[in-house]
Order: C-alpha cells, then structure tokens, then sequence
C-alpha cells in the first residue's frame, strides 16, 4: 500500500493547513479505527483488533500525532503547515503499523457462539504504550508493572514503547523483567527512554539489557531510541545472548557507520532471522558494510528493510551482492538511497536468486534509464509472481518503457504499481498502460503521478484499469492534464466495472500543461499561483489515509 506520507506532499500555499479543524481530526479518528479493526494481513498475523480497542488506539495514536506535529509547527511560526502535516501523516502511519503489529490486548468475540470451543488462554500480552507519552518513574512504574509480578503470569509478549523511563522507573523495571525473563519471546523496547539525558538512557539501556540477558527471543524492536554506537553497546548483555532471533527492529536509530559495526560484532548468529528492518537511520557507505555482513549471516531472511539509511553507490553494491545468500526473501525495501546506476546493475545480478520474492520496494534510488533497465529485464524472467513493484522517483523516461512494459506483461499476479515522480510523459505513459490493459485481474492500485503527461496518458490509464473489478486507487495527480482530459478520464471510469471511487485526488494536476510546467522551472513558482483551501486539501488527504506494510 501507498506510504500516507506520500500523500502528504509539501508545498507552498498562501493559507495555513496547520491545524487541522476539530472536525477533520474526528474524521482522522473514524478512519484509523476502520483501518485498526479490518481484516488484514496483520490481523490475519496478530490477530483482530474490536471496535472499541481499535477506537481507543486511532484516538491515542491521532493525539500523540497532533500534539509532536503541532510542536513542530510552533518552532516554524512562518511556515504553511505542510511540514507538520507531513510529520502528522508519518508518525500516524508508523504508530498504525505498531499498533497493527502487536494485534489486539484481548481476543475478539466471535460473533456468534461456537460450540464445544475450549476455555481462552491466559492473556499473553503486557502492554503499557497505551495513553499520552510520558515519563515515568519509580512509583508509576511499581503499578504500571504489578501485573508482571503475579505469580503463575503468562505474558510472553511485552510492549514498553511510548513510556520514558528514567533511572528509579529502570531499577523497578529491571528485577521484574528478570523474574520473567525465561517466559518471554517477543519485546518491544522502543522509544522507551526519549527526552532523557544521554547519561540517564544509558543507564536505563544496560539496567534493561542486563535483566534480559538470556532470554530466548523470538521477536526484538529496539527502535526510536537514538542508540548511536553507545546505545547499540549499551544493549551489549541482551543482543550477545540472542541466538534465535527471527525478527529485529532497529528503525530510526541513529544507526551510523560505528553503531552498524557494533550491532555486526554483538549480535552472535542471525541464522534464524526472518525480519531484519533498519529504516531511516545514518548507515551511509561504510556502515552498509556492516549491514551486509549480518545480511550475508541470514540465510533465511524473509523480509529486509533498508530504506532511508544514506547508502552510496559502494555500499548499495555490497548490500546487492550480500542479499544474494538471501534466497527465501519475499520483501526488499531498499528505498531513499543514493544508490545510482551501478549499485542497480548489481542488484540486476542478485534478482534472479530471490524466486520467493513478493513485494520489491525501489523507488529514489536514482536508478536512471540503465539501472532501471537492468533491472526489470531480469525481473521478468525471475519475478513474473511479483504483487508489489515501485519505482518512483528514478528520472525513468519514455526511453526506458518498453523494458519496463515487458517486464510488466510478465507479472501477471502484480497488485500494486507505483512509477510515480519519474519523466514518462505522454510517449512513455501510453505503453505503460497498454501493457496493463489485458489481463492483470489482480491489480488494485496504480501510482503514476507527477509524470508530465496530459491528456493520451491520463486516458490510457484510465482504459487499462477499467475493466478491473477489483482496483482500488489510481493515482494521475501532478500531471498536466486538460479539464477534457478529466473529463475523459471520467467518463470511462464510469463506462467500465470501477466507478468514480477508484480516482484519486487531482488537485496538484496542472491543466495548462508543459508550458506552464517549464515556466515554474524557470522562476520556481507555484503555476497558476492559485490557493487551495488549506483545511480542505487536509480533507481530501486524509480520506485517502493508508497504512504501510512492514510485514
């Protein structure tokens, strides 16, 4: 699925969109709950969130949102809010996901009741990132925690995240958490020491590592807590006892050159990782060495995340020839790096020893029409059970779509096609939709937005996807299509099995075309200088709020 905050775009407005009015944040609330409480692959996974449980989390998580993104906007007085906006968009898509990720506190009744259905088990999950962020200390944590001292507890599963703890919370913590430590395989320690000083978290970090050591985890997330080198070695005891892990997170971590060496040296095996994700940390070259060791260590990696980590083009070869162990992934994300064209090539190499591979997330990896190329020329001979491809943001020209349509004639079982933010115009754009016209019955969302096309594109694409009873969303916003051109595109929507519904947003579409497009260019201006109803654009992106799958 589309990243929410890929619909949240900055721009320059002449009104505010920050804050959002009352209204539109209830309507944020209503659709978190809807998305929380849907059948998923999470919930399929983690297991169903209720109504109620699902409520409860959208308004936790829509109050920590708006609470960091207005903070943000108050330290930019003269800005148009797009900022916090984004900011709002991420953090609520990644507190979803966690949310997602941790299935429901208790079981969901069924809905009728079925016979001779044994007792439910004791609760297994302890859970205490529910409520306002906050610090906490000795005595809050003595009752936060009590339930963890009862005898005969079961909870294998703890979750401590959005909850600071400072020393007197930590030396409470610590000897509980040893108490149980043998019963435990999965544990959520993620942003669990912010706002504290340097000092104090470290603290906090080896109190914690120590009463964990030995344990045999199944499942470690110790992200958002701004480890660096020392953080990653203040966790030393805990990460040196872990030999079965099968799934690690450390996602925003401040994860440089050092601390990926450290994580490398400290973590004994990963032959059992399944899930290994560093996203948006400050890896840079040297540090994707690291990271390709541990990649070259985990032979049964089935989803690795990579994105936003500053990778050049030396470290994106490593990592490319380091996945080729990685022969069961069925997930590589490796977008927002500065891979380029050589690093693409050698991915070119790796692609075809993935044969489980599902989902292929490429976008700004500055790719090129060679790299690009190289790229889907392999994935159609190896890939052709590909349901996810994205490729935004990599300067591909018309040039390279022929390549490309031919690699996509080949995925008949794609789900998902993001091209969004490349130069297809309309030359490149009609034989990327002619390649998805026939058949692709499983096609649900296509992003080919901010392209440079104008009106033959836009209606090829609205021809190709038609006739697709089960497509969701097509994306053709940021282009330079004529009120005809949508109009077109209207009308054969409503001709064919989608109805209207599927269409995106086209409120960045510029209707007057290339001339206007080269005239911004030239003096950086907005176009046609018109003002969008800043509360009303919010609206109209929050309707369209996702979750991105991590999983």
């Amino acid at each position: 699925m589309d990243s929410i905050a890929q619909d949240f775009q900055p721009r320059t407005f002449s009104i505010k969109l920050w804050p959002p009015s009352e209204s539109t944040r209830l309507m944020l609330v209503e659709r978190m709950t809807k998305n929380l409480s849907n059948e998923s692959i999470f919930s399929r996974k983690y297991g169903l969130l209720g109504k109620e449980e699902a409520h409860e989390n959208a308004k936790r998580i829509e109050d920590m949102c708006f609470a960091s993104a207005d903070e943000h906007f108050k330290k930019e007085p003269d800005g148009d809010g797009s900022s916090a906006v984004q900011l709002y968009a991420k953090e609520t898509s990644k507190l979803m996901l966690d949310v997602l990720k941790r299935g429901p506190k208790t079981t969901v009744e069924p809905e009728a009741p079925v016979i001779d259905t044994p007792p439910e088990p004791a609760d297994t999950v302890f859970d205490i990132s529910g409520g306002k962020r906050a610090f906490i200390e000795a005595e809050e944590a003595k009752e936060l925690l009590s339930p963890l001292t009862k005898p005969g507890n079961s909870y294998k599963r703890i979750c401590f995240s959005n909850r600071s703890f400072g020393i007197g919370a930590a030396n409470v913590a610590g000897p509980i958490l040893e108490s149980i430590k043998t019963q435990l395989t999965e544990v959520d320690i993620s942003d669990f020491v912010a706002g504290r000083p340097e000092d104090e978290a470290l603290d906090v970090m080896r109190i914690f590592s120590r009463a964990l050591e030995g344990s045999v985890l199944r499942y470690l997330n110790i992200s958002d807590n701004a480890l660096g080198e020392k953080g990653v070695r203040a966790f030393k005891e805990l990460l040196e006892s872990q030999g079965n892990l099968e799934e690690l997170y450390v996602m925003n971590d401040g994860i440089s050159e050092e601390a990926a060496k450290a994580l490398s040296e400290l973590i004994p095996s990963t032959e059992k990782l399944k899930v290994l994700h560093f996203h948006n940390n400050m890896t840079g070259d040297e540090g994707a060495m690291s990271i390709a060791e541990m990649v070259k260590r985990s032979p049964n990696l089935e989803s690795f995340r990579c994105s936003a980590t500053r990778i050049g083009s030396d470290g994106g070869v490593a990592l490319a020839e380091a996945l080729g162990t990685c022969t069961h992934l069925k997930k590589l994300d490796i977008r927002d790096n500065l891979f380029g064209v050589e690093a693409g090539v050698a991915l070119s190499k790796t692609l075809p020893k993935l044969h489980d591979l599902v989902e292929l997330y490429l976008s700004d990896l500055n790719l090129e029409n060679e790299g690009t190329v190289a790229i889907v020329n392999v994935l159609k001979l190896s890939a052709p059970q590909l349901e996810i491809l994205e490729m935004a943001g990599n300067e591909i020209t018309a040039e390279a779509t022929q390549d490309i349509a031919a690699c996509l004639k080949a995925m008949q079982s794609l789900k998902k096609l993001t091209l969004a933010e490349n130069e297809l115009k309309d030359a490149g754009a009609v034989v990327i939709a002619q390649s998805l016209e026939g058949g692709h019955a499983d096609l649900k969302e296509l992003d080919v937005s901010t392209n440079m096309f104008q009106r033959a594109g836009a209606r090829c694409f609205a021809q190709a996807i038609t006739n697709k009873p089960g497509f969701m969303q097509l994306n053709i916003n940021g282009n330079f299509i004529s009120d005809e051109g949508i109009d077109e595109v209207k009308a054969i929507l409503k001709g064919g099995k989608n109805s209207l519904e599927v269409l995106g947003p086209l409120d960045e579409n510029e209707p007057d075309g290339e001339q206007e497009y080269d005239d911004e260019e030239e003096d950086g201006s907005d176009g046609d200088g018109q003002v969008e109803n800043g509360e009303d654009g919010l609206d109209t992106k929050l309707q369209h709020l996702k979750v991105e799958q991590d999983d």
